[in-house]
């Protein structure tokens, strides 16, 4: 009885961004990521990711700010998801193939300040006075801006994305997910799929 009843430690729960960085001061030369023949480490997805933060900060972004971000899945993707989550905002996914009817729908239903896109992507989106950011054309800009963490806003119950149903039964609805919401399911992910470094 006392075996099954024995209490778990509970872990301080983690803003997704802190555990970003946890990992980056751990292991800043391991491989982060690996997209079409191109490769970073997690020291220079940071510092990219931290360009972004730290501009998108300076565009008005920051806790409970939704971000859309309508890219193909590719270095870029991630690069802008954990850019938005970095500067305290919540991504709000596009798929590209999305009908310009949903794109439309999310845009208006989650009324977002920004949407980052890149430029052969901008023709597929529909129109709309949103501020559009490329994450190709427009890194020249972007990257002139600091390396370092932003500053820390977050707390677990703040939002990091939303998602939205497939609509089949009516309208799609947006799914609100917290930092602690990714905490506790990262935690349940490593229990049956112990990660290692590599």
């Amino acid at each position: 009885m006392n075996q099954l009843n024995k209490a778990e430690k509970i872990e301080k729960i983690q803003c997704f961004n802190e555990i970003m960085e946890s990992k980056v001061e751990a292991t800043p030369d391991a491989i982060a990521l690996i997209c079409e023949g191109k490769k970073l480490t997690y020291k220079e997805l940071n510092n990219k990711v931290n360009q972004l933060a730290n501009y998108l900060q300076k565009q008005g972004i920051a806790p409970e700010v939704r971000v859309g971000i309508c890219i193909e899945r590719n270095l870029e993707l991630v690069i802008g998801i954990l850019g938005i989550i970095k500067a305290g905002g919540a991504y709000v996914c596009l798929d590209p193939a999305y009908p310009q009817d949903r794109i439309s729908f999310v845009l208006e239903d989650t009324q977002i300040p920004l949407l980052l896109t890149k430029n052969n992507l901008k023709n597929h989106l529909p129109k709309t006075n949103i501020p559009i950011v490329c994450l190709d054309t427009d890194w020249e800009i972007i990257s002139q801006e600091s390396t370092d963490n932003p500053d820390k806003k977050l707390t677990p119950d703040n939002l990091a994305y939303i998602i939205y149903t497939s609509g089949s039964t009516g309208k799609p609805k947006g799914v609100e997910i917290t930092h602690s919401n990714i905490w506790y399911y990262l935690q349940a992910i490593a229990k049956v799929l112990p990660i290692t470094e590599n």
